[in-house]
């Protein structure tokens, strides 16, 4: 038997026991050993504002429509970061006591089908800790930057920096997708990256990362206009990355760009975006909005930068970054039996957190 985190209603969470299937020959069971927590995407599930909870989700139209909901309560097993601990295998595409990441919800085991269960198994020298973001979170960054690299560059785009090397980059919103976003562009040797947000504290985790920053409410669109000249009437961000699901965040990430540069957008508007004036700066600028979701990498690259490869660019990142990120990125360690307190806290904005993580046992995790 296994728990696996159950959303039973809008604000109620609790832990269920989960009967796990039979290991098939050609399987494998892990034990989960650390499970990153998303802020965004898991708590609107809490809230109950997902769309998949309220329409019909279309996947042939690509739309969603008037209908039954797609997803009902009780929602379980969402999350998508896990670290998974080989505990029996079946198979020999694993091995026993091999660290994997994964994207199999928050339950504290799981059997997996290789066929079917993407896998990515861990490197050594990478904290299992910082393994969360390998499996879906990172790929999810570093698709972001792909989208820029397209942008400038079509289907020839060779390394993951070709979209914000040499340039000006902003990043609007300093949660975990943000702050992952902004140290793949100072790693991909962005000639300034600027994270900009409204709180004080999440500012402070971006500047302790090596990003320069401003606070959202202290007009940063003239700030960086003045400072960043490209030349006459060309003034501001070359790129900027929106990782913030509020309308007011998309509209000043408009408002940072030079005329005809482009914002790649990662965030979740579960609100809608009526803030947004299309008539104002996206329509005078001429700019580019440009949506990078993990479903898709851009039209062109899906030969040559799959899911893999974008797991490999994150391992990249936490090789030369990790003890930074270890140190400011992951802000509560929590048991699994904390769990739906946890969601339940940041969802009604008890609590914050830039990253959570559930763990087995947290008193052995070191700072």
């Amino acid at each position: 038997m296994g728990e696996v985190l159950s959303i039973e209603g809008p604000g109620k969470v609790t832990l269920v026991e989960e009967k796990l299937p039979d290991l098939p020959d050609g399987g494998f069971m892990v034990a989960t050993t650390h499970s990153g927590v998303s802020a965004g995407t898991e708590l609107t599930y809490v809230k109950g504002t997902n769309p998949y909870l309220t329409a019909t989700w279309d996947p042939s139209l690509g739309l969603f429509t008037e209908g039954a909901p797609s997803v009902d309560y009780p929602v379980r097993g969402i999350g998508y970061m896990q670290v998974g601990l080989v505990v029996e295998t079946r198979t020999r595409a694993v091995r026993e006591g091999t660290l994997v990441a994964m994207a199999y919800g928050h339950r504290t085991a799981y059997v997996a089908d290789p066929m079917t269960d993407r896998f990515v198994e861990l490197p050594e020298d990478i904290d299992p800790m910082l393994g969360v973001y390998v499996a879906h979170m990172g790929p999810i960054c570093a698709n972001g930057l792909l989208h820029a690299a397209h942008d400038l560059h079509g289907p020839a785009v060779r390394h993951l920096g070709d979209g914000v090397r040499g340039r000006r980059v902003v990043i609007v919103g300093a949660g975990v997708v943000g702050l992952l976003t902004a140290c793949f562009a100072m790693s991909c040797g962005a000639a300034e990256v600027v994270v900009v947000d409204e709180t004080p504290a999440r500012l402070a985790v971006a500047e302790a990362l090596g990003a320069g920053v401003l606070a959202a409410d202290d007009d940063p669109a003239v700030t960086l206009k003045r400072r960043w000249r490209h030349g006459l009437n060309d003034r501001g961000a070359d790129v900027v990355f929106q990782c913030r699901g509020q309308a007011r965040a998309l509209g000043l990430g408009l408002k940072l760009l030079r005329p005809q540069g482009t914002l790649v957008d990662l965030a979740f508007y579960t609100e809608g975006a009526q803030e947004v004036r299309l008539g104002e700066e996206f329509h005078h600028n001429g700019l580019t909005l440009r949506c990078a979701q993990i479903g898709r990498v851009p039209r062109g690259l899906a030969h040559a930068w799959d899911r893999e490869r974008l797991s490999h660019e994150t391992i990249t990142l936490l090789r030369e970054r990790g003890r930074s990120l270890r140190r400011h990125l992951i802000t509560d360690l929590v048991g699994f039996d904390e769990a739906p307190g946890l969601l339940t806290d940041l969802a009604t904005r008890r609590r914050q957190s830039v990253q959570a993580v559930l763990c087995d046992h947290v008193e052995d995790e070191g700072g």
